[in-house]
């Protein structure tokens, strides 16, 4: 399967209002909260601090995308 063949299909998904409404759900909210916080965590370590702006920044931006908050 060619990586167009993935991302038409990952696109497809998520047009589907079921998938939208599962992600915008208080479920995916704490999920998304304990997995983005853990992500970031890991990036500040690896990085030393150096990038924990952007990590953060980052970290909302996803935020923003998945869960109700």
């Amino acid at each position: 399967m060619a990586i167009e063949d993935i991302s038409k299909k990952a696109q497809e998904f998520l047009k589907d209002e079921r998938v939208t409404k599962a992600l915008k759900s208080e479920k995916a909210e704490k999920t998304s909260d304990s997995i983005l916080d853990g992500i970031a965590a890991a990036a500040d370590k690896a990085s030393g601090g150096k990038f924990s702006g952007q990590i953060e920044d980052a970290k909302k931006a996803a935020d923003k995308k998945i869960g109700n908050e």
